[in-house]
């Protein structure tokens, strides 16, 4: 059994399904020449980054990394979705996520890097 579980949630396996079916929709358009279809397939596929965000944000995804063993459960909620995850793009799209200090400099100021 693997110990990365990426992708193993309901927001992962629903933007997959509806992802295949704009693929096959724009495929379709490709091979008759339909500009209809491939308008048609382009747009499942906005919806399928669309309804996969969503439900990322809703806490049916998650974020990068490995999780505890116990939520492996594709019907496994994450409960630290409101905070938004670190390293997430998904979640700093939609103005969440941790953030560990200030960057702000004054005006005048010469940056000093720090020593590690």
């Amino acid at each position: 059994m693997s110990t990365y579980d990426e992708g193993h949630t309901v927001a992962g396996w629903t933007g997959t399904a509806v992802a295949t079916v704009g693929s096959c929709v724009l495929g379709l358009g490709i091979c008759t020449t339909s500009v209809l279809a491939v308008t048609g397939g382009i747009a499942v596929l906005a919806v399928a980054l669309l309804v996969t965000w969503a439900l990322h944000l809703a806490g049916w995804g998650k974020g990068p990394g490995v999780r505890p063993v116990g939520e492996w459960r594709m019907r496994e909620r994450d409960r630290s979705e409101r905070a938004g995850h670190p390293g997430c793009v998904g979640c700093r799209l939609a103005g969440r996520g941790r953030r560990t200090g200030s960057t702000a400099v004054t005006a005048g100021a010469e940056a000093v890097p720090e020593r590690v």
